[in-house]
């Protein structure tokens, strides 16, 4: 049975919460000691008697303020498909955490309100489904019955969100009018809408076909030299990491980044046996056959399809510090296990989030904006364009002072 990743996106109180709890009573996904603990703190009931909203928000605060502060993973499967689900928050200023769940997604379900329609957040969370190569997206304009299930309003919402899904590219995007205090066309289809022809939400999530991930060149990245210094191990050096994208086979001749020496696989080990290859996603133990000094954080990619090795890059950024960017700001930039020092050298625009449009960059770049610029790194990063490899062409920056993370990065 094969796993489906998804994000919940949208404003505050557009009901995100509300419909992971619906999913997850629905399909019976609640022990009986969550339903009875769920019945005693609920304040908003529906009409089972329960604050469905309370299984996801699971912070104290989040509670108390019946919002959603960080992101929540909830886990729940039917008979066709098991689900690992991010509920994010709708706040602007918790906007970075949103990125962190959608980073590891493979779909998004943008909430839109149906009394309130197309808003700002639902341009930014649409920006960064556009940012992450989000390939496919399920629109639920919720809050249905607030609205008398008006067809019309689902079709206004629906064609003003499809001007925004055009320009960004987002070309696979299914609509859903739904109510999720009230159940409707989540597990099962309602009466209430009998115009809408589609299929329920849940449905469309068993179902939906997700294409496999083509990531150029194979690459793995050393996290931990290993050298154990014994008598009978007195020679001995190995590279562990994880395969980051593609496969390595024992004789495959690789490059050694950013040096770019070539060299060959000698051995492979997978949870500490020898293997003949070793595919993407898997932790692993490579020897090659050169005496090298390699460190943590270079790179190994096949020799036929070589990543680019650079200073200076342009990267499309949404910025999570309150501090603002400014041209000439140093900070780290982490690439999977390798950290060089870098510096903003320029920013070339920043797009807004209103119009989507390319707007000069005029001073600083705030909080949960988004930006081009161009950074000059210390020593030479290896990376490839994140179009062609998602995993191998993002990055973060990091501020050198606090260690905290102010901007996910894509590489372009």
């Amino acid at each position: 049975m094969d796993i489906l990743r998804f994000i919940t996106a949208g404003s505050v109180d557009d009901g995100k919460s509300t419909l992971i709890g619906r999913l997850l009573y629905d399909s019976k996904s609640i022990l009986q000691d969550q339903l009875e603990l769920l019945e005693k703190h609920s304040k908003n009931k529906n009409e089972d008697g329960v604050d469905l909203a309370l299984l996801t928000d699971g912070l104290r605060a989040e509670r108390e303020q019946g919002i959603t502060i960080d992101v929540a993973y909830r886990y729940f499967s039917t008979s066709k498909r098991k689900f690992i689900i991010a509920d994010a928050p709708g706040h602007v200023q918790y906007t970075r955490n949103m990125i962190t769940g959608a980073s590891n997604s493979d779909l998004m379900v943008i909430l839109i309100d149906a009394r309130k329609g197309v808003i700002e957040q639902t341009r930014r969370h649409s920006i960064i489904a556009s940012l992450l190569k989000l390939k496919k997206v399920a629109v639920a304009i919720n809050k249905m019955d607030m609205v008398d299930y008006s067809e019309d309003i689902f079709e206004s919402i629906k064609a003003d969100y499809e001007k925004i899904a055009e320009g960004l590219g987002l070309n696979d995007v299914t609509y859903f009018p739904i109510s999720a205090l009230k159940g409707d066309n989540i597990v099962s289809l309602s009466s209430s809408t009998d115009w809408y022809q589609g299929s329920s939400l849940l449905d469309y999530l068993e179902e939906v076909q997700l294409d496999q991930e083509q990531n150029s060149g194979s690459r793995f990245q050393v996290q931990y030299v290993i050298r154990p210094q014994i008598e009978e191990l007195h020679d001995f050096r190995g590279y562990a990491g994880q395969i980051i994208s593609g496969s390595f086979k024992k004789g495959d001749k690789i490059a050694i980044l950013p040096a770019g020496i070539i060299t060959e696989i000698a051995m492979i080990e997978v949870n500490g046996s020898e293997v003949q290859e070793a595919f993407a996603g898997q932790p692993a133990l490579l020897q090659i056959t050169e005496d090298i000094d390699i460190s943590r954080g270079d790179l190994f990619a096949s020799a036929e399809e070589l990543p680019h090795v650079e200073k200076e890059m342009e990267v499309l950024l949404c910025w999570l510090d309150h501090k603002a960017l400014q041209p000439g700001n140093k900070y780290l930039i982490q690439h999977h296990s390798r950290q060089l020092k870098a510096v903003v050298k320029q920013v070339d625009y920043k797009i807004n989030v209103n119009t989507l449009e390319q707007e000069a960059a005029e001073g600083e770049i705030k909080l949960n904006e988004i930006a081009k610029v161009t950074i000059k790194t210390a020593q030479p990063l290896v990376f490839d364009d994140f179009v062609s490899n998602k995993k191998t062409g993002s990055a973060i920056l990091v501020d050198e002072t606090s260690n905290a993370t102010v901007a996910a990065c894509i590489i372009q």
